[in-house]
C-alpha cells in the first residue's frame, strides 16, 4: 500500500503538489527570518546604535552555521528523495544517519575553533571598541553553546521534507521562530540581558525546535526512513561523497556570504557605526524576498529529485516550470513591498535618525533584484534534484563573492558608501544571467528525454506490448 507521501510525489495534480509542499516551506522560512530580525528589532529598541552593530557583525559567523545545515540537510535530501524514488529504503536510512552525526560533529568544533579565536576573529569582521563586548557575548550563547541545536534544526526539517512530510518540517522551524520571538523580549527587557538575553533566546527556541524534530522522529520511527541510530552509520556506498557535493553548493553559497558579509561590515565600518547598524538592518529585512525563495526552492526539491530518479521526467518538467512561475511572482511582489515600504520597515527597528536614513536606502537599493534571485535558486535547486554538482557550485560562487565581493570593492572606490550596496544587485543580475545559460541545456536534455518516452510509449500502443 502506497503512503500519502507517495500519491503526492507521484499522482496528486503538479500545481497542488508543489503547492502543498512550498507553502510550509516558505512559510516556515519567512518565520525563520522574522525571528532572526527579531534580535535586531528588540536591540533596537534600546536604542544602542552599537548593540544593533554587534548583532550585524555577528551576523556572518552565525549565518555558517545555516551552511553546515544546508551541507548536510540539503546534500541528504536530495539523495533521500532519489533513493525513495527507486525504492532503496536501507541506503535513505543510511544517509540520515550519516548526516546528523556528521553535522554535530562538524558543528561542535566549529563552536570551539570560534570561542578559541575570538580575539583574532572580531576584530577582523570589524568589531572595535565599542562592539567588541557586544559581539562576545553574543557568540557565545549563539554559537559556541548553540551550534549543534541551531544545525540540527534545520538539518532535520530538510530531512523530514525529503520524505514529504513538508508541514512537519515547517511547523518546527516555525516553532523555533515563534518561541525567539516570545523569549526575545522576556530575556532582553525584564531581565535587564540585552543583546546577551537576545542570544540565549536564539539558543533555547532552537534547542526546544530539534527536540521536537527528535520526538517526531521517534513517533514516525516504523515509517520514516529518517533514523539517527548510530548502528546505520556508514562511510560506504559513496553516502558521504555524494552528500557532501550535492550539498556544497548551498554550504558553498553560505560560505560566502559569510565573506561577502564580513567585506560589507569592514567597509561599512569604515565610514560608521551607523552605516553597520543601516546596512544591518536593511539586509535582515531583504532576506524576507530570499526566504520566498529558498522556501520555493527547497519545498519543490523532493518532488523533483523523486521524479528525476524515477524517471518521470514529464511531471519533473511540469513541476519545475510551475515552481518558476510562482516563485517569479511572488518574488516581484515581495520586492514592491519592500521597496515602497522601505522608510517606516527601518524605522520600526531602531529610532536612530542617522541609521534610518542609511537603511531606508540601502533597503531599496539591495531589494530591486529579488526577482533575479528567485531565478537562481530555482536553478541551483533543479541542479542539485537531479544529483549534479559543477552547474550548482559555479552558481553559488558567483551569486556570493565570486561576484559582490569584487564588486563591493571596486564601487566602494568609485561612488563611496552607498556603491557598496549597489554591488549586490549588480552581482544578483549577473548571477542569475549565468544561470539561466547553465539552465538552457538541462532544460533541452529534459526535453529529449520526454519525447524518448513518448516515442518509446508510442511504439507500445501500437504493437500492443
Amino acid at each position: 500500500m502506497r503512503t500519502k507521501e507517495q500519491v503526492l510525489f507521484e499522482d496528486a495534480p503538479v500545481s497542488r503538489a508543489v503547492i502543498s509542499l512550498v507553502i510550509p516551506t516558505v512559510i516556515s522560512q519567512l518565520i525563520t527570518v522574522i525571528y532572526n530580525m527579531a534580535d535586531t528589532f528588540f536591540i533596537g529598541q534600546i536604542g544602542d546604535p552599537n548593540q544593533v552593530a554587534a548583532v550585524s557583525l555577528c551576523m556572518p559567523m552565525f549565518i555558517f552555521l545555516t551552511g553546515l545545515a544546508n551541507l548536510f540537510g540539503i546534500g541528504s535530501a536530495s539523495l533521500i528523495s532519489r533513493c525513495l524514488g527507486i525504492g532503496d529504503r536501507e541506503k535513505a536510512k543510511q544517509t540520515a544517519a550519516f548526516s546528523v552525526w556528521t553535522s554535530i560533529g562538524v558543528s561542535m568544533l566549529y563552536g570551539i575553533v570560534l570561542a578559541l579565536l575570538q580575539p583574532v576573529l572580531l576584530p577582523m569582521v570589524g568589531a572595535n571598541e565599542g562592539t567588541y563586548g557586544f559581539c562576545s557575548r553574543y557568540i557565545f550563547w549563539t554559537i559556541t553553546i548553540g551550534a549543534v541545536p541551531t544545525v540540527l534544526n534545520q538539518e532535520l526539517a530538510h530531512l523530514v521534507r525529503a520524505e514529504g512530510y513538508s508541514a512537519q518540517a515547517s511547523f518546527g522551524m516555525a516553532l523555533g521562530g515563534i518561541l525567539n520571538i516570545i523569549l526575545d523580549p522576556i530575556f532582553i527587557f525584564p531581565l535587564g540581558l540585552e543583546i546577551a538575553g537576545a542570544a540565549i533566546a536564539t539558543m533555547v527556541s532552537n534547542t526546544i525546535a530539534t527536540g521536537y524534530f527528535l520526538i517526531l522522529i521517534f513517533r514516525k520511527r516504523k515509517e520514516t526512513v529518517i533514523t539517527p541510530h548510530p548502528r546505520r552509520y556508514t562511510l560506504r556506498n559513496g553516502i558521504p561523497r555524494e552528500v557532501l557535493l550535492v550539498g556544497l553548493p548551498s554550504c558553498i553559497m553560505n560560505l560566502m556570504g559569510v565573506l561577502s558579509n564580513v567585506v560589507l561590515n569592514r567597509l561599512m565600518a569604515s565610514y560608521s557605526n551607523a552605516a553597520v547598524a543601516g546596512i544591518g538592518v536593511a539586509k535582515k529585512v531583504d532576506m524576507m524576498t530570499f526566504a520566498v525563495s529558498t522556501g520555493m526552492s527547497q519545498g519543490v526539491l523532493p518532488l523533483i529529485g523523486y521524479n528525476y530518479s524515477a524517471g518521470n521526467y514529464r511531471r519533473m518538467s511540469a513541476a519545475l516550470k510551475t515552481s518558476f512561475l510562482y516563485s517569479f511572482l511572488v518574488a516581484t511582489v515581495s520586492t514592491i513591498l519592500l521597496f515602497t515600504c522601505a522608510g517606516p520597515i527601518v524605522y520600526a527597528f531602531i529610532d536612530d535618525a542617522e541609521t534610518v536614513r542609511y537603511g531606508q536606502l540601502f533597503q531599496r537599493i539591495i531589494c530591486i533584484t529579488g526577482p533575479c534571485i528567485s531565478i537562481t535558486m530555482l536553478a541551483i535547486t533543479s541542479f542539485q534534484s537531479a544529483g549534479k554538482k559543477l552547474e550548482p557550485t559555479l552558481l553559488s560562487l558567483l551569486r556570493k563573492g565570486g561576484l559582490d565581493i569584487p564588486f563591493m570593492l571596486l564601487m566602494n572606490a568609485l561612488i563611496g558608501v552607498n556603491g557598496i550596496v549597489w554591488a549586490t544587485p549588480i552581482s544578483d543580475f549577473l548571477a542569475m544571467t549565468v544561470a539561466i545559460l547553465l539552465f538552457i541545456p538541462f532544460w533541452k536534455k529534459l526535453k529529449a528525454l520526454i519525447k524518448g518516452q513518448e516515442e518509446k510509449e508510442k511504439i507500445e500502443k501500437e504493437y500492443d506490448i
